[in-house]
């Protein structure tokens, strides 16, 4: 190859492969010896007689390349087409190295996937076949890889065409991310080694470079022509990373410095010297031995993983012990503060009944005093309504009667003039007058005749009115008597006129004083009314304002008996808390109860953890017996079965 030095560490020895040699300087691959293990060292010894052939070929390749590469710097590699061969026999020497790094990726892949499947457990960064894979990938993607001129020197790294695979596949930006970002990378041959690293955890090495190889004419940029990312070796070796998918591998990048390792290839892992032999009684008590060791390393990490987990809960049991504790302060504190409350409460409640009591007496005293006074005040107002209700009813009535005989005697008048006007022209006319008189009589009869009518309808006024009426009768009486005696009397009628004018003066004075003297009882009548109205008013707003006061008392009494109420309701709640604190305090008991069996247990298993160490310890240096040759235990003297070992 053209940059592979450490390949002339290779010895030309005829060697076989040691593969017990290989798992023994592993501590975790010792416990993975089985029987597919055996078959996989009876299948090597078919094809470890090629693997000499092959070696002998690798190392005159590796030499002839290291005399062929130590070139001048700007020198490029001579195409294959285009170099002159010596003998028409002789091969091309980079389809040599082509084909060795094509054979070395089999046996590396080949040796991978078949310890791995061995061993049966995810493989990690130490294990060396895994190792030697990651440096023979190396070692073919260097091949043919163009060198970088720089004022510093010459750089030939791989990152460059790994970098493509981000542009060509979408899905591998979070992978180059995450190497860029990776602090203890500085070269470009270190991140391409975590590149691949994180291809193989994540099993999409194989996919991405098959994308890669897919694009011959983007690598032309990178590889010189004739390099194994070029040709068909590269289809092959992508074909062949397909297969591990099956592994599972899991490799920490971060911790190691990928940037200063060496990419050596150790051929003894593919090289086997056939004159050393082990018999199988060794490979027996070899497997024997090791699954002793991985079952106590099990037993082990099964005892530690129980200490943790008890000491874990021992933990939570002493952060919920220490919660616990606190909440219960703060339930004590609680109970403490409520307690004192409940006696202020209680004091505030006896002061508030005593003055509520006294309260409600003094205004249940004042309400019957003033509900006394005013049944008193509106019994007599009543009584006084009543009687000058009556009193105004009568009073109206009189003035009705009054206005009646009024209009009487204005209509009297009336016909008193008209009779006096007829007199006068009765007086010139002497003849005429007596028929005038009799007509004027005739019309007094019919006067007299419709006034006893209507004295008739109005029965209450007639017997009221029965001396007016007698009078009134008289009075036409002697009308009619006078009227008689002016047909005697023609000659005094001046003078009876004159009398008559007077005294009909003196009547119309009566009447308007008797109609003064009404009207002036009507005012004074309606000025008391007024004033009873004012004092029933005045009534029923003091009644009003008594029964806003009782109102007022009455939702006193209501807010005194709610206030009762939620003191019933705090003295329920202390009862609650009470109740609460004995639980809190039976359950902090059973967890204290709790504890204690916990320590116990842990200092039990702390004990058996110590006799286990010294078993441990003792067993070092014994070797198992076999399951055919135990026949008891030597311990407790019993009968010996794979049960009873385990």
């Amino acid at each position: 190859m053209a940059d592979s030095d450490p390949n002339s560490e290779v010895q030309n020895n005829d060697v076989d492969e040691e593969r017990t040699a290989a798992t023994a300087g592993e501590p975790d691959g010792a416990a993975g010896v089985t029987d597919g293990e055996r078959r996989e060292k009876a299948a090597e010894s078919s094809w470890s007689a090629p693997i000499l052939s092959f070696a002998r070929k690798a190392s005159e390749t590796l030499s002839s390349a290291g005399l062929r590469n130590p070139l001048l710097p700007g020198t490029e590699a001579p195409h294959p087409d285009t170099t002159e061969c010596t003998s028409p026999g002789m091969k091309d020497p980079v389809a040599i190295e082509r084909s060795n790094l094509l054979s070395m990726m089999k046996l590396s892949i080949k040796v991978l996937i078949q310890s791995s499947l061995s061993l049966g457990r995810t493989l990690d960064s130490e294990y060396q076949p895994l190792q030697q894979f990651f440096v023979v990938l190396e070692h073919c993607l260097k091949h043919g890889l163009k060198v970088k001129k720089s004022f510093i020197g010459q750089n030939k790294s791989i990152w460059a065409p790994l970098e493509l695979v981000e542009k060509l596949c979408p899905e591998s930006a979070d992978l180059a991310t995450s190497v860029r970002d990776m602090p203890g990378l500085k070269t470009g041959l270190g991140r391409a080694r975590a590149w691949l690293h994180l291809a193989l955890m994540q099993k999409t090495i194989a996919d991405y470079m098959k994308v890669l190889i897919s694009r011959k004419d983007l690598l032309g940029e990178f590889y010189d022509p004739g390099a194994l990312m070029l040709e068909e070796e590269g289809s092959v070796v992508v074909g062949m990373l397909v297969g591990l998918n099956v592994i599972d591998a899991n490799l920490c990048v971060k911790g190691e410095d990928l940037d200063s390792q060496v990419g050596v290839i150790d051929f003894s892992l593919y090289l086997k010297d056939p004159q050393t032999t082990e018999t199988p009684q060794d490979d027996s008590k070899m497997t024997t031995i090791l699954d002793q060791k991985h079952y106590i390393e099990e037993l082990n990490r099964h005892l530690s993983g129980t200490v943790t987990d008890l000491q874990s809960k021992m933990d939570s049991l002493e952060k919920t012990n220490s919660k616990l504790v606190e909440e219960l302060t703060a339930a004590t504190d609680r109970i403490n503060s409520l307690r004192e409350e409940r006696e202020q409460l209680q004091q505030e409640n006896t002061n508030i009944l005593q003055t509520s009591q006294r309260k409600e007496e003094v205004t249940l005293q004042d309400n019957q005093v003033e509900l006394e006074t005013y049944k008193q005040t509106r019994q007599g107002l009543d009584e006084m309504y009543n009687v000058v209700w009556k009193q105004y009813k009568e009073e109206k009535r009189i003035r009705q009667e009054l206005q009646k005989e009024l209009d009487l005697q204005v209509g009297l008048k009336q016909e008193m003039d008209v009779a006096m006007k007829l007199l006068e022209k009765d007086i010139h006319e002497k003849q005429d007058t007596l028929a005038a008189l009799r007509q004027q009589l005739d019309q007094v009869k019919n006067l007299n005749l419709q006034m006893f009518n209507k004295a008739q309808d109005t029965d209450s006024v007639v017997q009221k009115k029965d001396e007016e009426a007698v009078k009134l009768e008289e009075k036409m009486k002697e009308m009619e008597t006078t009227m008689k005696e002016l047909e005697l009397r023609l000659q005094n009628s001046e003078n009876g006129r004159k009398s008559t004018e007077e005294s009909q003066k003196e009547l119309c004075s009566e009447m308007k004083a008797r109609v003064d003297s009404l009207q002036k009882r009507l005012s004074d009548l309606d000025t008391l009314r007024a004033g009873l109205e004012a004092e029933l008013s005045r009534e029923k707003e003091q009644r009003q304002s008594l029964q806003r006061d009782l109102q007022r008392e009455q939702d006193n009494s209501t807010e005194l008996r709610t206030q009762l109420q939620q003191l019933q309701g705090l003295q329920m709640e202390i009862l609650d808390l009470r109740q609460e604190k004995k639980q809190l305090q039976q359950l902090c008991e059973e967890q204290e109860q709790a504890l204690q069996e916990m320590g116990l247990h842990l200092s039990q298993s702390k004990l058996k953890m110590e006799d286990f160490k010294e078993v441990n310890k003792a067993l070092k240096g014994q070797a198992w017996l076999k399951d055919d040759e135990a026949t008891q235990c030597k311990q407790c003297q019993k009968e010996f079965s794979i049960s009873r070992r385990k």
